[in-house]
């Protein structure tokens, strides 16, 4: 798809619609900028989820920053266990 846009006195720029859906892009996508000689070329930044190993431990990861630490997940998940398997509620 062509099209011509124009830029701001801001230096901003408006994607059309169409462009947008057809990328599949939105609101607080990040877009990657490369340029070579008079051309511009604007590439929708894709985060995969998925296994990365950190520290020689494989591990699965959004890509999202998260609102809980592991210590209070292995505590959660320990006093759900204690409680099926003992009846007991710590």
């Amino acid at each position: 798809m062509n099209t011509t846009i124009t830029i701001d006195k801001a230096g901003r720029l408006v994607l059309p619609k169409a462009i947008r859906e057809l990328l599949r892009i939105g609101a607080g996508d990040q877009l990657e900028v490369q340029t070579h000689d008079e051309c511009v070329l604007l590439s929708p930044v894709r985060v995969r989820p998925g296994l990365q190993k950190e520290q020689g431990i494989w591990v699965y990861g959004t890509g999202k920053p998260v609102d809980i630490s592991i210590l209070d997940v292995i505590d959660h998940v320990r006093n759900e266990r204690a409680e099926e398997v003992l009846g007991v509620r710590e």
